[in-house]
């Protein structure tokens, strides 16, 4: 994930083999912490929460583990999406996601108004992430975020967001809150440094983005990031739909170059309308403008389930850059409003 407020990652309860750190690494640690502190100093952190952050920082062996374990996709032979979905679409998640939308009936209706997003997507994603909030995770996020960015193998992303971290600090952010995932996302939605500093918001009035704790912050940060991203007002992301056994997918691969996540687009269909692929025999499961532009997304081939996909499914993807995140997200947020 580069270029989305949640690291792709895999849960740290997931069995990997810890690589012990050396004596020489720990000292090279040391010595690109003090690179780390010269740069925030530069971009105006204070002295006082430069020493805060990197005091008795050590390299995180678990951390670099977790990150080098990191699952590759064999664009020909990707993993299938059912056993995926039953894992992040179950009943717990659906019944919490109710459960959360009706105890929250007061905060919604001014943050759809306002965003434009609607709360079932909303719910969706703070299911997906946290579990509404119950699993946010427990590493020091200064240690892992400067582990990653000293291991390298994505230096600049990480090294960025460390700043970041201080500059949160800076703002008041208290340094005993500093806990999230493996890779730098912390809060109920998740949320890397940069992305709190830039749209994390203040939903209840009380003067902080408290994406920890308030449900008001957490949720209209997020209604703000998916806006921010281009979320359309008033469309679905999009539909489950009916393929007729001799439909002609010879037509179909996508020409266009994404300009992120490649690999997942590229295993879209072309763009056509609705009222086009209604045309071509696709009969949608669910309301669809038929003017609404949408690509067709198979993700077990032919015969194993398929769906129209809008622009606002491509708006989910920014979350996380992973088909198969941003389908559960859609499916559970349906599953929520049902």
């Amino acid at each position: 994930m580069v270029t989305s407020p949640v690291v792709q990652q895999l849960p740290a309860s997931q069995p990997v083999r810890t690589i012990a750190a050396a004596p020489d690494e720990n000292a090279g640690f040391q010595g690109y912490l003090q690179l780390l502190s010269a740069r925030a100093r530069s971009e105006g952190v204070r002295e006082a929460t430069i020493a805060a952050m990197t005091s008795g920082l050590t390299v995180n062996p678990r951390v670099i583990s977790l990150d080098r374990a990191q699952p590759g996709s064999t664009p020909n032979s990707p993993p299938t999406f059912w056993p995926y979905y039953r894992d992040h679409v179950d009943a717990a998640r659906i019944n919490g996601g109710r459960a959360m939308l009706a105890d929250s009936a007061m905060l919604i209706p001014p943050i759809e108004a306002e965003f434009g997003v609607p709360a079932k997507i909303l719910m969706a994603i703070w299911g997906h992430e946290t579990f509404y909030g119950k699993v946010k995770g427990d590493f020091d996020l200064p240690r892992s975020l400067a582990t990653l960015a000293f291991e390298g193998r994505r230096r600049q992303l990480f090294a960025d967001e460390f700043i970041a971290l201080m500059k949160m600090a800076d703002s008041g952010v208290p340094r005993s809150q500093m806990v999230g995932s493996w890779a730098g996302a912390f809060g109920n939605p998740q949320f890397l440094p940069s992305i709190y500093l830039r749209l994390a918001r203040d939903g209840d009035g009380d003067g902080r983005a408290d994406i920890w704790n308030s449900r008001a912050d957490t949720l209209t940060s997020i209604a703000n990031y998916f806006r921010d991203a281009g979320w359309k007002r008033g469309e679905p992301w999009g539909t489950r739909v009916t393929v007729p056994a001799s439909f002609d997918r010879t037509s179909l691969p996508e020409k266009l170059d994404a300009p992120s996540c490649r690999a997942v687009h590229a295993r879209h269909s072309a763009w056509r309308t609705v009222a086009e692929w209604k045309a071509l025999g696709l009969n949608p499961q669910a309301a669809i403008a038929d003017t609404a532009m949408a690509t067709l997304f198979e993700p077990d081939g032919a015969g194993n389930g398929a769906f129209l996909l809008t622009g606002n499914y491509r708006v989910i993807l920014h979350y996380n850059c992973s088909n198969y995140y941003a389908l559960s997200v859609g499916l559970l947020a349906d599953e929520i409003a049902r």
